[in-house]
């Protein structure tokens, strides 16, 4: 891989991690501590939504976000032709 589809490949890493923590900051912070009133105000199952958020809601959500980025850099290594094989070594393909 020469260094201009190296640095392309870092890029797209940093701005899949940088939407992906940015989300995470959302619903942790965002729903779980500053906006954790007025969701208060809608229960499921009989517990406040912001309680749930802080306790169920940013872990379940840091879970799904995990999956995703493993996900999309499965996809990132396939478009630039990075495989691991089944030893943890980098496979690269032409």
């Amino acid at each position: 891989m020469d260094e201009a589809a190296r640095q392309s490949y870092w890029r797209s890493n940093l701005r899949l991690m940088a939407v992906l923590l940015t989300v995470w900051a959302l619903v942790s912070f965002g729903a779980g501590i500053i906006f954790v009133e007025p969701l208060n105000e809608i229960e499921i199952a009989g517990f406040p939504l912001g309680f749930w958020f802080a306790q169920q809601g940013s872990i379940i959500t840091f879970v799904v976000l995990i999956a995703i980025y493993v996900w999309r850099m499965d996809k990132l290594d396939q478009k630039h032709g990075i495989d691991i094989d089944g030893y943890g070594e980098e496979v690269h393909h032409s």
